[in-house]
């Protein structure tokens, strides 16, 4: 076995262990989920025992990742990234990011529609950056109620009740972040000329 191969093996355990440290789950949940026992789970995490497919398939389904990001394989010489949306509240999202746990970016599209939705807050855990690439985003947040054109960020807490949609009925695309309660987005201005 070669020196890179040797290196990706020994990283597999302690990125099994921070995946599941950051999701928050327990080596008992994950068996109970997984039908992998706790031992076995507890021994690959400290590097005691090899990673075999029979055992990363059922953590790469739990964790919802690719058994590629789950042991760090090396990238192929294909450079194209095959992403894969995903369709709910009729709306498409399509995540940019792959590292799990942490801030997720998305590329969410909003189809027009004659006729506009009424809004539906929700509200859930966690920090919401956005920028509205194309159309005009309507976001209902709390009691207010903005038109966001092509240009302009919002960030806001999720536990906010908020709603996305169309202002004028047309398609709007936008980036998201999104991340755990208390993480939020930063940007930075260079540094300023004189």
């Amino acid at each position: 076995m070669d020196g890179e191969t040797e290196d990706v093996l020994d990283a597999v355990g302690p990125r099994l262990r921070a995946l599941r440290r950051d999701r928050g789950i327990t080596l008992a949940a994950l068996a109970a989920t997984t039908g992998v026992s706790e031992s076995t789970l507890s021994r690959l995490e400290s590097g005691q025992r090899r990673a075999t497919l029979e055992l990363l398939l059922p953590l790469a389904r739990t964790y919802d990742v690719p058994l590629d990001d789950l042991v760090g394989a090396p990238r192929t010489g294909d450079p194209r990234i095959h992403l894969k949306p995903i369709r709910r509240f009729g709306m498409v999202f399509i995540p940019l990011s792959r590292r799990p746990g942490g801030v997720q970016a998305f590329k969410m599209i909003i189809p027009a529609r004659p006729e506009p939705l009424e809004p539906t807050p929700q509200t859930h855990e966690g920090f919401e950056w956005l920028y509205v690439l194309n159309g005009r985003l309507r976001l209902v947040l709390g009691e207010r109620d903005l038109t966001l054109p092509a240009g302009e960020a919002a960030e806001f807490d999720t536990s906010l009740p908020h709603w996305l949609g169309s202002a004028d009925g047309g398609v709007v695309e936008l980036l998201i972040l999104f991340g755990l309660q208390g993480a939020r987005a930063h940007v930075h201005e260079g540094p300023r000329r004189s």
